[in-house]
């Protein structure tokens, strides 16, 4: 008992800690690591940002690298359920114990002028963690943007950015070409990069970038490439190996091109002697596991959490559920941020929908449901307000019938908390089953 109180002591601290902080600089995260002997200096890292699909790219090359007999940490951002989610070592969440020790060894040290944001304690803590525990590899995802990221201080063996669009443009900037110059800030002198970016002025920057860093560059489309089978397989055309057959375990069409730049990254690690074999990375991709990403969490009713919390994941989940799910009436649970095209993601989404439950997650960044509702009530007919997730979600499944689908979307922390309360709706029902 005392240890869940020193831990859940430690987790409101942390979240009274200031939530952004980009144009802050790295001092105080270095600062910090100095303190804590430059942890991040004692494992092989691997660096990846990006807009979409950096979770599940990163989340499949940590589960690849385990496969292949590495010991492999993996540090994402945000959580789900469990702070512990953020930092997992072979797949699993570090323990309540662990995350209180890694609190107390990054609190000890003089954080020199100001007080670290939310991001760069956690990210510390990230860094320790795995340096304590001697792990070979890290996979470390960017929280937002890459060139003044609390995770820029790394020195990656490889960097990977999966795609840009506009997003958080108070720290990003308003252009594509802007956002790119950030992401791309990740890149490191003679350090090879694997890029999913299309758009010709991103392409641009990044590459001059690069240049300037005499850091390889390897797009897919260009240096590699894929091909989908009618089996639901796919070839993978790359940069020294022709891959036949190859499968990922998400869902979604896109998650392909997510997979074509993990096993461009597995070539490339292989070119470091890293010695990932294509049994390895065949089955890391199936068995790649990113909770809150089409992730299906029931059959009868049909339920399933997708985060899709930008415009661009608001409109593959629109291009999934038509494709898949039309024969179905869909009800949308969703929540979406204030820093978001909210009007937009609802266009894309709700027309696929049969009725809407809008709803409000705990975080302050939440947009009010009635703002939501101004836009949603123009575009379907059966839409309503229930502004606790829980409540919505208990809702929108009680009420859906047998061959209903029910979709919770718009934020990974609508998504969090949905995940929670069906958890609890689990355990209420085993109860009276075995009550």
């Amino acid at each position: 008992m005392a240890q869940n109180d020193s831990y859940n002591k430690i987790i409101k601290s942390m979240y009274s800690l200031r939530r952004f902080g980009i144009k802050l600089g790295l001092s105080t995260i270095r600062r910090i690591l100095k303190g804590l002997g430059n942890p991040q200096d004692n494992f092989s890292c691997i660096h990846v940002a990006g807009t979409n699909g950096k979770g599940s790219v990163a989340s499949a090359l940590a589960t690849i690298l385990n496969a292949s007999g590495y010991k492999a940490g993996l540090y994402t951002s945000p959580h789900l359920v469990r702070f512990n989610e953020r930092i997992t070592i072979n797949n699993r969440p570090i323990s309540n114990n662990n995350v209180v020790e890694a609190y107390k060894a990054v609190k000890q040290i003089n954080h020199g002028k100001r007080e670290p944001t939310f991001f760069e304690f956690t990210t510390a803590m990230a860094l320790y963690e795995f340096s304590r525990q001697n792990v070979d590899w890290a996979v470390i995802e960017t929280g937002m943007g890459g060139r003044l990221d609390a995770t820029n201080i790394i020195k990656p063996a490889l960097s990977i950015i999966t795609n840009i669009s506009v997003e958080h443009r108070e720290y990003l900037g308003n252009t594509i070409a802007q956002i790119a110059e950030e992401k791309g800030g990740i890149i490191k002198k003679d350090t090879p990069v694997i890029t999913g970016i299309k758009q010709k002025q991103a392409v641009s920057v990044v590459k001059e970038i690069a240049g300037k860093k005499s850091a390889p560059i390897f797009r897919l489309g260009d240096n590699f490439r894929v091909k989908r089978n009618k089996s639901g397989t796919f070839t993978y055309f790359g940069i020294e190996n022709t891959w036949r057959n190859l499968q990922t375990g998400l869902l979604g069409n896109y998650q392909v091109d997510n997979a074509a730049l993990v096993v461009a990254a597995c070539e490339m690690l292989n070119k470091k002697k890293a010695g990932i074999p294509i049994e390895s990375i065949r089955k890391g991709l199936a068995n790649n596991n990113w909770p809150g990403r089409l992730e299906v969490v029931s059959a009868n009713p049909f339920v399933l959490l997708d985060g899709s919390h930008n415009l661009i994941a608001a409109r593959n989940l629109a291009r999934y559920l038509s494709d898949n799910l039309s024969n179905r009436n869909i009800t949308l649970v969703i929540g979406i941020l204030d820093d978001k095209p909210y009007s937009a993601m609802l266009k894309s989404l709700l027309p696929v929908c049969k009725r809407a439950i809008i709803t409000s997650p705990k975080i302050d960044r939440a947009l009010s449901p009635e703002r939501l509702l101004a836009v949603a009530e123009n575009l379907i007919s059966d839409v309503t307000i229930i502004p606790d997730v829980s409540n919505a979600v208990n809702h929108a499944i009680e009420s859906a019938r047998p061959d209903d689908a029910v979709c919770i979307a718009g934020s990974l922390y609508v998504v969090g908390e949905a995940k929670e309360a069906l958890e609890n709706m689990d355990k209420r029902i085993h109860k009276r089953i075995h009550s």
